[in-house]
């Protein structure tokens, strides 16, 4: 058979991901903080994008001259009411302004305090945040400590390497041979560093567990004689309240045991939470929901954590009459296109968001009204069904996004929830309310009665129609950090006998 050379015709289709087609994608799954980071990066790299400031309710520009004329007369009438109430001030200390005001001038009304009606009409009111006083670091704390108490430069090194290994409760996280191997230093001399810094306060700094932490704390107090050691070494027995065993391993009688205990409960396991650990973010909604007058749900989304921009073709349109060389105008066109691209970008991310929020409140109208223990089982691909979009979509856009309904404020993801079957035919349960109802069974157990994990699975299957394994049940129980039955037993008795 002969091979040769020959045309043909082939058509296909494909999906071919351009980088505006990604960069849309990736917006969808970013937080409104990342988003407005994107933005403002946006803003300062593209001269044709601007933010819109204000909204609707912004009132219209006024015409230049009027806006000069009317400024001069406010601030003229503005000055007058800050230098009167410095004058006031002033003579009730029975002195001048200059010694009360040294800066007077045009910054003695942002000093001023309120007038009469608590009002700063007129003057731009006080930053009170300057005034909040802010917790000590612990980092600075330590080094400021080190400083003083190490005297040669290699052992401050070690220090701040030591320092740098804590964590937010004040524990050692990184192994001395690391810092030794790093430093080319020798381990004895570490570890001589790290006995000098446990000395430090706060107490129990430094230490690398809870025992470590709490013999500290008692060998600074001189209360860590050989029996209180064997009560640290038997924490584990502690935990698990069986005062039996632990009273064997100390060697001592009940009474002593119970003094022992109150001196450690005096004693603090994170020593470090003391100090301010950096600034802490408040989570902000990004979808309310609120009740309807029709009975329903009304979802808005939180406009407040939203970038507006807008695309500026005034500026675009001069600047291009004005642009001669190619190089310029292939950069406007690509700023243009950027900005349009953005715009209507931004505008399919909020309407995406509203239409998965809209769909979720929907299926899950149980759970805004009755209660978590009416969450239904729902999954990406029964909302990405219901709504035509893919899972994958539903997916990025519920990532990183909060909702604020009438429960309280929960992350969209949370909604998303296995389902467990039903004993009795009927509807699926949700894994979130099932452990919802293992939490309920569990607090209201009598210290007479302490409920097994056999015994909740079948409680569940016979008054909730909950057909769930003895390991599920285990397995919830242990992800909502709840002990054993025969832990659970003996903190029970042992609260008991205190009472």
């Amino acid at each position: 058979m002969a091979l040769s050379p020959r045309l043909e015709f082939r058509q296909s289709q494909s999906l071919t991901l351009t980088p505006q087609l990604m960069q849309s994608i990736r917006l969808l799954q970013l937080s409104h903080l990342e988003l407005n980071d994107f933005v403002d990066t946006e803003l300062l790299r593209n001269p044709i994008l601007e933010r819109e400031e204000g909204g609707d309710d912004a009132e219209p520009a006024e015409a230049p001259e009027k806006r000069t004329e009317m400024s001069a007369y406010e601030d003229t009438v503005a000055q007058g009411d800050r230098i009167k109430d410095a004058d006031q001030i002033a003579e009730g200390y029975d002195t001048s302004v200059d010694n009360v005001f040294p800066d007077a001038g045009q910054e003695v009304g942002r000093m001023a305090g309120p007038d009469r009606n608590g009002s700063f009409e007129g003057r731009e009111a006080p930053d009170l945040d300057q005034y909040v006083a802010s917790r000590p670091r612990l980092s600075d704390h330590l080094e400021a400590q080190a400083n003083m108490v190490l005297r040669t430069a290699a052992d401050r090194l070690i220090a701040r390497h030591l320092i740098d290994g804590i964590n937010e409760a004040g524990y050692l996280v990184v192994e001395l041979d690391a810092i030794a191997d790093l430093l080319g230093a020798e381990l004895a001399d570490v570890e001589a560093v790290l006995e000098a810094l446990q000395g430090c306060d706060p107490a129990g700094i430094f230490a690398r567990d809870v025992a470590e932490c709490l013999s500290i704390q008692l060998r600074e107090r001189d209360r860590l004689d050989p029996i209180m050691q064997k009560l640290i070494d038997n924490l584990p027995l502690l935990a698990e309240h069986n005062m039996a065993a632990l009273l064997k391993a100390v060697g001592c009688d009940r009474e002593d045991l119970a003094d022992m205990l109150a001196e450690i409960r005096l004693l603090d396991p994170r020593p470090g939470l003391a100090f301010d650990s950096g600034p802490v973010e408040t989570v902000v909604p990004d979808v309310f929901v609120r009740p309807g007058p029709d009975g329903g749900w009304q979802i808005e989304l939180n406009s407040e954590v939203l970038p507006r921009v807008l695309v500026n073709r005034v500026y675009y349109a001069t600047v291009s009459k004005k642009t001669r060389d190619a190089a310029e105008k292939t950069f406007l066109a690509d700023c243009l296109s950027t900005a349009n691209w953005l715009t209507k970008s931004l505008d399919q991310r909020a309407q995406t968001i509203t239409r998965v929020a809209a769909e979720i409140v929907r299926q899950q109208d149980g759970f805004l009204t009755h209660g978590v223990a009416h969450l239904k089982p729902m999954t990406l691909k029964m909302v990405a069904e219901t709504i035509d979009m893919h899972e994958s979509t539903v997916s990025r856009v519920t990532s990183n996004k909060y909702m604020a309904t009438p429960r309280g404020l929960y992350e969209m993801k949370y909604f998303f929830t296995t389902a467990i079957a039903s004993s009795t035919g009927g509807g699926d349960h949700s894994a979130e309310a099932v452990r919802h109802r293992i939490r309920q069974l569990i607090d209201a157990e009598p210290a007479s009665a302490i409920l097994s994990d056999d015994t909740i699975a079948e409680m569940l299957r016979k008054e909730q129609g909950i057909d769930v394994a003895r390991r599920t049940v285990a397995k919830y129980r242990e992800g909502m950090n709840i002990p054993s039955s025969v832990i659970r037993r003996r903190q029970k008795k042992e609260l008991a006998r205190i009472a």
